[in-house]
């Protein structure tokens, strides 16, 4: 295939250039094919674009311009995305600087506010996975802003649209405290980590809420109380599915806790790889009556207890990890939307034998950490169980420090200071 050819006037290769992106063949004109979301993750796809031929009109500029001056509402720094020499070119008229540096800082504004600023996200024990394909779509969605003049609020829309972050916004403008402005920064940056859209149900626990929220079709349904993972044993932040009930559970015990020792009525079970130990169904099981399994390879779950009174305590961060659900029958009850599996449900729990009830309809589960949360009357903060929020902080703005100093330009002028 012929690589096509833009007409050297400015106007005319603009026109062209929204004519290829309606008629599919952008990724020609930018000399680039545009890889499947398995074969790239989003760095290297947006690293892989050409500038963008006379794209940049000064409107379009402005408009940017605009978008990175209100990041700062957005706990970030408009410096990162190179505002003072966008600022530059856009003066000097030239229309090869103004579309390298636009790109440039229009595809990092939109990353950073697309999937945040913090790269190493596991380093706060946070594994819910954003798709990589919705995030290579990146450049070309924003050359498709740029034809259209909406450059801005295609932007802005790459964040989330949810009322917990909007309350978190405007929180943050009227902050004064550095520590409390520092919360906030770090519990939006989350934010951006998260998915944009959950689910029409989904169970969501926050573990600094202590609690466990059945929602469907965007609106509460019940709540629950929960113990979550110690200091020292935390609870990862991870997307599930909820997808089997077992009524009257064996405990296979993680090898980290019977290191620490167990107690009478384990059973011993020899592997190839050693021996591993489990408890039997009864009312001593620590896991209770009832778990929710997940499959995960951090064997997290949801489960009943023995030791009900902990429910009792104001701070619930007290378990190995898993979520220990109070009434967590009901819970589960709520989760069987056929009559069949509540039948099932139901028999095995009236006995002592061990029973697995399959989901009809699989559940999304997403264990969070949010220390700020919208109520009626505006922001609550809560406790920091783990102590990460100054931790996301200083990392937050580490990365942002980097970012400055990696700019074009940036170290030519530190040293002519």
């Amino acid at each position: 295939m012929d690589q096509p050819v833009l007409p050297s006037n400015p106007i005319r290769r603009r026109t062209a250039l929204a004519v290829a992106l309606a008629s599919g063949a952008f990724a020609a004109l930018m000399n680039v094919a545009t890889p499947a979301f398995s074969q790239a993750e989003p760095a290297v796809v947006s690293a892989t674009l050409a500038p963008l031929p006379g794209a940049w009109s000064p409107e379009a500029a402005r408009d940017l311009l605009a978008a990175i001056d209100a990041s700062e509402r957005e706990g970030l720094d408009p410096e990162v995305y190179n505002r003072a020499a966008l600022r530059r070119a856009m003066a000097a008229e030239d229309p090869a600087a103004l579309d390298s540096v636009a790109n440039a800082a229009a595809l990092s504004l939109a990353r950073d506010y697309y999937s945040g600023r913090v790269a190493d996200k596991a380093a706060f024990d946070w594994h819910i996975e954003r798709s990589p394909y919705e995030a290579s779509k990146l450049p070309a969605e924003l050359a498709s802003a740029v034809a259209k003049g909406n450059v801005r609020a295609w932007l802005e829309g790459l964040l989330p649209q949810n009322e917990q972050y909007a309350a978190l916004r405007t929180a943050l403008a009227d902050a004064k405290d550095p520590v409390e402005r520092d919360r906030l920064r770090a519990n939006m940056e989350r934010w951006r980590w998260m998915p944009r859209t959950l689910g029409d149900k989904y169970l969501y626990v926050n573990v600094p809420s202590y609690d466990l929220k059945v929602v469907e079709q965007g609106s509460q349904v019940a709540s629950y109380t929960v113990v979550v993972g110690s200091p020292k044993t935390p609870t990862p932040q991870l997307s599930l599915t909820a997808s089997s009930i077992v009524v009257n559970p064996w405990w296979n015990v993680p090898e980290s806790i019977a290191k620490q020792g167990l107690g009478r009525g384990y059973q011993a079970v020899r592997t190839a790889s050693g021996v591993r130990y489990r408890q039997p169904p009864g009312p001593r099981n620590s896991l209770g009556k009832v778990k929710i399994d997940m499959p995960n390879p951090h064997a997290i779950y949801l489960h009943d207890t023995p030791a009900k009174a902990l429910f009792a305590r104001q701070e619930r961060a007290l378990s190995h990890g898993c979520i220990r659900v109070q009434d967590i029958d009901q819970l589960a009850l709520e989760l069987m939307q056929r009559d069949e599996s509540r039948m099932a449900f139901e028999d095995a729990y009236g006995s002592q034998d061990t029973k697995t009830v399959r989901l009809a309809d699989q559940w999304p589960v997403y264990l969070v950490y949010f220390t700020a949360e919208a109520d009626a009357g505006g922001v609550k903060m809560l406790k920091d169980p783990y102590g990460r929020d100054a931790q996301l902080a200083q990392r937050l703005d580490k990365e942002i420090q980097t970012a400055k100093a990696n700019l074009p330009g940036a170290r030519v002028q530190m040293a002519s200071n």
